[in-house]
């Protein structure tokens, strides 16, 4: 965690200048998203809660999310990524929503996503989801890898 911590240091001093709240929603980062945002000293002025969701019962208990909702979508995508981090801002009343949705590894998911394979969106008064491939089956290292990958989309939107 310690090679995200910079990361989420910048990205929680913008939040806190502006005064400007995040909720997060992540899979298979399992958690380790928020634990680096909530590492930060002053945590409680920006971060709202989170949670992690990593299948289809938590999808549903955690974040209120349908299966008419999910119609015509499937996880580890960029438009689910955007439903996650919609809906977390608005159950929250966050300024910002943050989501990462992928396949950890070892191996790949039931969607044909290889290890490695992630989405990451933010919502708000900028909204982007992207994907990234590490093209890696190291289970750790995607973990890390994933959630860089949030917390710097999440520095980019607060740079617009």
């Amino acid at each position: 965690m310690e090679t995200l911590l910079p990361l989420a240091g910048r990205v929680a001093d913008l939040l806190k200048a502006r005064k400007q709240t995040i909720a997060v929603a992540e899979s298979s980062a399992g958690g380790l998203l928020a634990a680096s945002l909530l590492a930060v000293p002053g945590a409680s002025a920006y971060f709202l809660g989170g949670a992690v969701v990593y299948t289809k019962p938590a999808r549903k208990l955690l974040m209120g999310i349908t299966d008419d909702q999910m119609r015509g979508l499937r996880s580890s995508s960029e438009p689910y990524a955007l439903l996650l981090a919609r809906t977390n801002q608005q159950r929250f009343n966050a300024t910002w929503g943050l989501a990462e949705t992928g396949a950890s590894g070892p191996t790949g998911n039931s969607y044909g996503d290889a290890a490695g394979h992630t989405c990451v969106a933010v919502s708000g008064p900028f909204e982007k989801a992207q994907t990234l491939e590490t093209g890696s089956n190291d289970r750790i290292a995607n973990m890390r890898a994933f959630a860089r990958a949030a917390l710097l989309l999440l520095e980019e939107a607060l740079g617009k």
